[in-house]
């Protein structure tokens, strides 16, 4: 037992040590809620299906299959039904918007379920090939990246396209 313990005790030392390096280095950052209809009762929903998963893994007997499955369905069913009440709302609301001529919110709207998920890239590669994660490195690294690419020096001949007209 006494090694087993020790063991932990390490690996949770190691972890923690791990967790601050990457939070100091890189920094930490909150995501933005993308899906507005994911709310509290969403993730009690994951939390349940998650601890039947794992008595499943634990007892792979018949009723906790039946149990898992239940519960799965009951989640998707869920998840399905609070995505269509919330593009219900924004339907109404873009109904709204088209008869009150209301245009900037109208196309506005339009545009946000035109472009769907979009991720951003946050972190760049430098020339040797490691990932940049700084802001004012990144905007370095784009600024050499641009002016190599775009001011070509050594190009002694350029050729003007000769048009002919009748």
């Amino acid at each position: 037992m006494y090694v087993d313990e020790d063991v932990n005790r390490v690996w949770k030392n190691i972890k923690e040590n791990i967790k601050t390096a990457a939070k100091e280095s890189l920094g930490f950052h909150e995501w933005k809620q993308h899906k507005p209809w994911f709310d509290k009762e969403y993730v009690d929903f994951l939390d349940q299906r998650k601890q039947t998963k794992m008595q499943w893994i634990q007892d792979p007997s018949r009723s906790n299959v039946d149990n898992l499955n239940n519960i799965r369905r009951d989640a998707s069913r869920h998840f399905r039904n609070k995505k269509k009440a919330y593009l219900k709302v924004k339907i109404e609301e873009l109904e709204t918007n088209s008869k009150i001529n209301n245009v900037m919110d109208l196309y506005r709207s339009i545009n946000d379920f035109k472009k769907g998920y979009q991720p951003r890239t946050t972190i760049v590669k430098d020339k040797k090939g490691y990932l940049v994660a700084d802001c004012h490195r990144i905007m370095v690294r784009w600024t050499n990246f641009f002016s190599q690419l775009l001011n070509v020096h050594g190009v002694k001949e350029v050729r003007h396209a000769e048009i002919y007209t009748e």
